[in-house]
């Protein structure tokens, strides 16, 4: 099996995008020689992903800071596009925080000594509609407080602004009630100013703000001698010339070496929102220059930093002692009796009956991943262990539409190979390929997605033909903020007590964008 997708070249220099999968709206900090990140996780649980590096081009996921959504009856059921927007990450007086916008609540916190807990429960900020990117900042020259944010459109009639108030300095509480600090209406060809980012530097308030659209915009910058403004602008970072759509919304680090760097995401459809990292440094005239004079990099030399081994956020998963990884999130809070504990090896979901088995987009007991790459294939052996006549258990693709493949149990108790598929606009599933048996009640699936996310389905079901195309070729679709997912689930038709369980082993992706290991070849014998 070829090694995951890595940003590090192992030549001193590295390759973007850093972070190949939808880490959404990054914001990273250092606390002496470690980096930490943490990303937009919307209506998926564990939220508020953790990311570590220490040299800002090898990371891995080392847990995360919401265990569940709060209020926890609105995130009982899948709500894709809601949920943690934005989030920022802090380190003050010795403790870890994270501010993070629900459209829908308000602005939320949580505070840890540990990046790795445990955390505090999420505590409400400011409620309201529409208040979303929140970003703190605790002045360490004065003692004073602050916290700037966004708004969304779609809940409280605003956009394109930044608002500012003072904080309390135990970060629970705004002291006013907020001013706006930048209108970006009168800015000439300025729109959709959001996600921004408030810092200190060189005796300036500083706000990194994008503007422009996730797809097509650019990264802002502000500074301002005073708080409450006025601040000035200046566009830091655009496509140009390359091939970087829409770069921008991201944070800045300095490194213990002292240099400057950028990460930021670029918006790639079904893939999601993928993380760059730019050079940056302080120009004459005080204005940060990112990346190639305001362009994106493809390649560049790596930060100074301790050598880290070359690595990326694990997708694959053994599932050892019957635990999923970290790389795994349900669709919406979890429920008790959702996979079920043993000794071995291998995850084993129960099949949760529910009258929504028609349409994956609808159930919450869907354990799901990023897509990893831009290419690869994904392998998982599924055994269903059911006698409910209609339950069934699978591997999917996930977004707007959806395309699965697994087992079923037929209406004459044999267990059937199936292949089906929704559109965006459908509302129920239906075949994409016609059924065949599965005498044994285990499958081998296989998904392979080439450039563009296009997704091929193949199952092995050990009759001795071996891996078997099946059905046409999909393209997958994000969510509207929420790139493509790779999907487990295990369903039952309504009705009362258990109904069985589906076991999944050997989970396994391997990136075709890698290289291949090669083996030495004998000489040819004379």
């Amino acid at each position: 099996m070829s090694r995951p997708w890595t940003a590090d070249l192992g030549d001193g220099t590295y390759r973007n995008p850093v972070l190949n999968a939808d880490w959404s709206d990054p914001d990273v900090i250092r606390v002496g020689d470690d980096f930490y990140l943490t990303a937009s996780s919307f209506g998926r649980v564990p939220g508020l992903p953790l990311l570590h590096s220490r040299d800002l081009v090898n990371w891995s996921l080392v847990g995360h800071a919401l265990d569940r959504l709060e209020p926890a009856a609105d995130f009982a059921v899948p709500r894709h596009d809601c949920g943690v927007w934005a989030p920022s990450i802090r380190h003050h007086a010795g403790r870890f925080w994270i501010f993070w916008g629900d459209p829908d609540h308000g602005i939320q916190q949580v505070n840890a000594e540990s990046v790795r807990g445990p955390w505090s429960t999420p505590h409400l900020v400011k409620a309201g509609k529409g208040l979303i990117d929140p970003c703190p900042l605790w002045d360490e020259e004065t003692g004073e407080a602050y916290l700037v944010h966004a708004w969304a459109k779609s809940r409280s009639g605003i956009k394109n602004r930044i608002t500012g108030h003072r904080m309390s300095p135990d970060g629970r509480e705004l002291l006013d009630e907020g001013k706006t600090l930048i209108d970006a209406d009168p800015i000439p060809g300025w729109f959709t100013l959001e996600g921004p980012k408030l810092y200190r530097h060189d005796g300036e308030f500083w706000i990194f703000a994008p503007a422009g659209g996730v797809t097509t915009g650019w990264q802002g910058v502000f500074r301002s001698r005073e708080f409450f403004g006025p601040y000035e602008e200046r566009v830091v970072l655009a496509q140009g010339s390359t091939d970087v759509n829409g770069p921008h919304q991201g944070g800045w680090v300095r490194t213990a070496a002292g240099q400057d760097w950028f990460l930021h995401f670029q918006e790639r459809g079904a893939y999601g929102r993928v993380v760059h990292l730019q050079p940056m440094r302080w120009a004459a005239d005080g204005w940060p220059v990112l990346g190639d004079d305001g362009e994106p990099v493809r390649v560049h030399a790596k930060p100074v930093a301790p050598e880290q081994p070359v690595e990326a956020p694990a997708a694959s998963d053994e599932f050892p002692g019957g635990r999923y990884g970290r790389q795994w999130q349900w669709m919406a809070n979890q429920r008790p009796g959702w996979t079920v504990e043993h000794a071995g090896d291998g995850l084993r979901l129960s099949c949760v009956r529910t009258a929504y088995a028609h349409d994956l987009r609808a159930l919450p007991n869907v354990l799901a991943q990023r897509l990893p790459a831009e290419t690869f294939t994904v392998e998982v052996e599924v055994a269903l262990g059911s006698d409910e006549t209609g339950a069934k258990a699978g591997l999917a693709v996930l977004g707007d539409a959806f395309n699965w493949i697994g087992l079923e149990r037929a209406e004459d108790g044999g267990i059937r190979l199936v292949h089906r598929y929704a559109e965006t606009v459908a509302e129920h599933e239906r075949d994409a390929e016609h059924s065949r048996p599965a005498p044994d009640g285990r499958a081998r699936l296989r998904i392979e997605v080439t450039a563009g996310a296009r997704c091929r389905f193949f199952a092995d079901t050990g009759d001795g033909t071996g891996f078997r195309s099946s059905g046409q070729p999909f393209a997958a679709t994000p969510w509207r903020w929420v790139g493509a997912l790779l999907g487990l689930f295990a369903t039952a038709p309504a009705g009362k007590g258990p109904a069985g369980t589906a076991g999944f082993t050997g989970f396994r992706i391997t990136d075709r964008t890698a290289p291949e290991p090669t083996e030495p070849r004998e000489k040819s014998r004379p």
